[in-house]
């Protein structure tokens, strides 16, 4: 199993790396607003929750069972931190992954988030040798839907009020990509 400690690739406009602790403040600028982020499982209210889920939620070593990874965005025309990518690295299968994107809302809707999934996919499939890619996605969260359908993905299931977040029991759209598609 390769663990490397460190991450970084370069597309056309991004630069994508492992989260830092410096990465706080630009982090709890986007990912605080709960109506911009409605849809996801975590909104922290202080930026001390920031800087907690990055020194005990966050692992900095890739490709280890049952761990989160955290990638952050960055333009490199400004060096502006504009989103951040989870890769979870699940327990129960070692070629399998789920990975989730956050953008802030200016960034939204300029292909941003393509361009650095379709670089961390590239990577998960070629250099880790996953199989599979899932994307758990609120099933309101149309945008989400339309971004992973653009890369390939396929709906797999629709799972009925299956997840209690923010205060709500919600449905749960499970995405996929196999690495021979």
């Amino acid at each position: 199993m390769n663990t490397n400690n460190s991450f970084q690739r370069q597309t056309d406009r991004l630069i994508i790396r492992q989260v830092k602790q410096e990465d706080a403040d630009a982090i709890f600028g986007y990912r605080s607003n709960a109506e911009v982020n409605r849809y996801q499982g975590w909104i922290p209210a202080t930026i001390q929750d920031v800087h907690h889920f990055l020194a005990y939620k966050v692992s900095h070593k890739i490709n280890v069972p049952d761990t989160w990874v955290q990638f952050v965005m960055i333009k490199k025309k400004n060096n502006e931190l504009i989103g951040d990518m989870g890769i979870h690295f699940l327990l129960s299968d070692a070629t399998h992954v789920e990975i989730g994107c956050t953008l802030s809302k200016k960034n939204q809707g300029r292909g941003y988030a393509t361009e650095a999934l379709k670089a961390v996919i590239n990577y998960l499939f070629t250099e880790l040798g996953k199989r599979r890619i899932v994307a758990s996605i609120d099933p309101r969260n149309q945008s989400s839907i339309n971004l992973f359908e653009r890369l390939a993905f396929r709906k797999e299931a629709h799972l009925k009020e299956c997840l209690f977040i923010n205060g709500e029991w919600v449905d749960d759209l499970i995405y996929a990509l196999e690495k021979e598609e």
